[in-house]
């Protein structure tokens, strides 16, 4: 498959028989906002504060390496359930050490656990989730701390409906609990929730859930010149960015 650029409409077939969408649920680190530039930004001034010297994007990517490993351990019971920020605490001292960065102070490492709280949207983020309130109710459904979230909800101008997150579940994902919070608060059939990400695996598993799946491609999201991943097998929508998407979800559901 051809690297996914804006704009990009993929071949899949979104028929889907049955329930309409109503409720949209977002992935939100990477599929909504870019963590990366944002993050590097963020270490680049607290680091140089301080008075040191590193490659910062690279800092910024080591520390989101951390993150799924992390959250795994979580979800395999090996640490007890802690909220994100916490958890992003415990990653950034790693990999302070691992980076030579522990001239960073207590409050330095605070700044910058406070900075997921402040990403920049990606330009294509604002008009999709616009196009798709329409006719949808939006919420994410995030690893994301419920103040996280309704922070950087505030922050980068995304119009959530409200907010879902992992947190409400004691859990991350791809933990099938968190999936299913969205058709439980709501009442509604698992069909009848679209959940869009970025990630193959995030979709995987919701699909697995009952979920319908949206893939958007950011090929950015690691930084410039990367690719994005295919979309996994069966997902229902898949586009290069949110705004195409939207259209896809538009034209399928009953007039």
């Amino acid at each position: 498959m051809r690297r996914p650029g804006a704009g990009t409409v993929f071949a899949v077939d979104s028929a889907v028989e049955g329930n309409a969408v109503e409720v949209v649920a977002f992935d939100v680190f990477g599929t909504l906002v870019d963590w990366h530039t944002s993050i590097a930004a963020a270490l680049a001034r607290v680091g140089g504060r301080a008075g040191l010297e590193a490659d910062w994007p690279a800092v910024a990517n080591a520390w989101r390496e951390l993150y799924h490993p992390t959250l795994q351990r979580v979800t395999d019971g090996e640490l007890p359930f802690q909220p994100l920020d916490t958890l992003h605490r415990m990653m950034l001292d790693q990999v302070a050490s691992e980076h030579g960065l522990d001239a960073l102070t207590d409050a330095d490492r605070g700044e910058l656990v406070r900075a997921w709280h402040q990403l920049a949207p990606w330009p294509d983020s604002g008009p999709g989730l616009t196009a798709l309130r329409e006719q949808h109710l939006l919420s994410p459904l995030s690893n994301g701390g419920l103040g996280l979230l309704t922070r950087l909800a505030r922050f980068a101008g995304l119009p959530f409906d409200c907010i879902v997150s992992a947190e409400l579940a004691r859990s991350y994902k791809p933990d099938p609990r968190v999936y299913q919070l969205i058709p439980g608060y709501f009442d509604i059939p698992p069909s009848r929730v679209l959940m869009v990400a970025c990630h193959p695996g995030d979709l995987t598993a919701a699909a697995g859930q009952g979920l319908r799946t949206g893939y958007v491609a950011r090929p950015a999201e690691w930084g410039p010149g990367g690719t994005a991943p295919p979309p996994p097998d069966g997902v229902d929508f898949a586009a290069g960015d949110l705004v195409g998407l939207a259209a896809q979800v538009r034209a399928s559901q009953p007039a």
